[in-house]
């Protein structure tokens, strides 16, 4: 394990426009730089980098990160190397410190997972050129020997232990641990996949980390797929995104459907640009991975009740994801048909223009919330409306969801100023905009966390101690996943840690997604002196504390409808009651 002091250090000594600069051309813009976005097709820049803060962001796609992460997904480099490149354009060495057990075990086990899987599909590959019975289901399927070749399409032949043909170590403990073997209570081991034709999962550099089973004869599950492992979490892959990157690009557009097959058979007729979801609901992480592919995503769902409900939760994953100049679009196939069969009983052409034709997720959301209700009524509106506050306050979007409100206020009989009071939406003017702020005000917390990803020295100003004692009173107001961030910003700088990215320092962990969310955030405060930033920070805490003691206050009003406080209560609340409100940040 490379240590954080490290690679802070690193990423202070590089200067990420260097780095960028020697794959893609930039220009000075203001205070930072601009390109045009080298992850997604785009006409115009979007692609800034900052050199006051050493990352880059692509307004557009959302792309984001650090010189460490450029190198990783522009090289298609993995963490370590990219920090050895790095280190070594800067003449430092990377330590060879030797990690912890368990870390040491986890690195150890992925390195060894990604050689067993390689060794399965190798396996499984060559089964399936032995194997009538599998050449010819797929024949059936109107698929070629190009087409199979090309996703590495296998077979894994029916049987309880084939694996151990090339695994003599058939007990080994990395054979259950990739999934790929199964352990019974009793001690008996066998072969997860067995009589199937296999379809390797591949991360975006290429590497197998997971399979699907499909069953040839008939049997249930009709698919099977890999566990979660060290290498495989199907909520944060897509089947098909490796083969599919250059025809996505090419197409501008990415279809995603719900099985392995519908991705060949779409190949085969080459359509290059579908993926599908690995078994579950459309993942956030999904959705953000694919527009930082392109700018259209369109879901493609059977037309049956079953097709329409996991539409319905693909769109709830995507609003908080959507930007403008973006589109989701869902089309659906009539009842009897799915990708695989409607693009072989009416070609490459039709499946084409219906993609074209699909409508944006906005209509689709309008056209679900309207159907639940009897809109002549008042009661129906009312209750539309209530459904579509908690969907329309996801989106992120400015003018999307603008048009949006505009559009929902229309149906629904009433002003969009009266809808976006009843939706608790601030919309700023410029009038009404700070004079030291050109951005919408983020959260309470999410402020604090960005001006301390702006300037850690700030955590000298704050109370960390407080802040724990109240990590109990998160809400809506107060999120758990912000407060819960904040506590470990503060953390790691109380430990007089030099952190230069948040992104960088919460990479792999839970706090991952929202430290990139805030470090973009964060730029909005490079404008600010000093010694207002204190100010604002100072101000922010606060009001931080302050919303913790009124919080504490309702609670106990709310709890002496129901019964007596005890003697502690009582004096906690003479306590707030008095208190807090002159308090400053110790």
């Amino acid at each position: 394990m490379i240590p954080q002091s490290f690679i802070q250090d690193l990423l202070n000594r590089v200067d990420i426009v260097d780095v960028v600069e020697s794959y893609v051309p930039l220009k000075r813009a203001g205070s930072n730089y601009a390109a045009r976005c080298p992850f997604h097709s785009e006409k115009s820049p979007s692609f800034t980098v900052s050199q006051t803060k050493q990352f880059y962001h692509c307004f557009g796609c959302g792309a984001h990160g650090t010189a460490i992460s450029f190198l990783m997904e522009h090289q298609v480099m993995g963490f370590v190397d990219a920090v050895r490149d790095l280190a070594g354009r800067v003449g430092m060495v990377v330590p060879e410190q030797t990690p912890d057990p368990q870390h040491k075990e986890k690195v150890e086990a992925a390195e060894d997972l990604t050689e067993v899987m390689l060794k399965a599909a190798q396996f499984y590959k060559a089964q399936l050129k032995t194997s009538d019975k599998a050449v010819a289901y797929l024949k059936n399927r109107g698929l070629t020997g190009e087409i199979a070749a090309r996703y590495s399409l296998g077979y894994a032949p029916d049987g309880w232990q084939n694996l151990e043909a090339v695994f003599p170590k058939y007990q080994s403990k990395s054979l259950t641990d990739a999934g790929l073997v199964i352990a019974s209570e009793e001690g008996r081991r066998y072969d997860r996949f067995r009589d199937r034709i296999m379809f390797p999962i591949h991360n975006q550099r290429g590497a197998v980390i997971g399979f699907g089973g499909r069953v040839i004869d008939q049997g249930e599950p009709k698919y099977l797929n890999s566990p979660e492992t060290p290498l495989f979490e199907k909520g944060r892959e897509l089947y098909g995104l490796f083969q599919a990157r250059s025809a996505i690009r090419d197409a501008q557009r990415v279809v995603v459907v719900e099985g392995y097959m519908d991705v060949v058979a779409l190949g085969q007729y080459d359509i290059g640009y579908a993926v599908a979801t690995l078994g579950t609901a459309t993942t956030p992480w999904q959705v953000q991975k694919l527009l930082r592919q392109t700018d259209n995503v369109i879901y493609c769902f059977d037309g049956d009740a079953a097709g329409r409900r996991a539409a319905w939760r693909a769109l709830e994953n995507s609003l908080a994801q959507l930007q403008d100049g973006k589109q989701v679009r869902f089309l659906f196939l009539p009842s009897e048909h799915d990708p695989d069969s409607f693009v072989r009983a009416y070609g490459r052409e039709t499946f084409g223009k219906l993609v074209d034709e699909a409508p944006p997720l906005s209509e689709i959301l309008v056209q679900e919330l309207t159907s639940r209700v009897d809109m002549r009524t008042v009661e129906g509106r009312a209750k539309f409306l209530q459904e579509a506050k908690p969907l329309v306050k996801q989106v992120p979007a400015p003018m999307l969801s603008l048009m949006l409100r505009k559009q929902i206020a229309e149906l629904a009989g009433v002003s969009q100023d009266e809808l976006d009071r009843g939706f608790d939406i601030k919309v700023i003017t410029r009038a009404q905009a700070p004079q030291r702020r050109e951005s919408i005000k983020p959260s309470l917390v999410r402020a604090l966390v960005e001006m301390l990803a702006f300037q850690p020295s700030l955590a000298a100003l704050a109370d960390s101690a407080r802040l724990s004692e109240n990590a109990d009173l998160a809400s809506s107001e107060l999120p758990q996943s912000e407060i819960g961030l904040l506590a470990k910003v503060l953390e790691v700088c109380a430990n007089g840690n030099n952190v230069r990215s948040v992104a960088e320092h919460f990479r792999g962990s839970e706090f991952e997604l929202l430290a990139h969310e805030i470090e973009t955030g964060s730029l909005k405060w490079e404008k600010m002196d000093q010694e207002a930033l204190q100010a604002e920070f100072v101000g922010a805490w606060e009001k931080l504390v302050e919303r913790f003691r009124h919080v504490r206050i309702t609670l106990l009003l709310e709890k002496s409808k129901r019964q007596s406080w005890t003697s502690e209560e009582k004096e906690q609340f003479r306590s707030l009651q008095q208190g807090a409100a002159n308090e400053t940040p110790g």
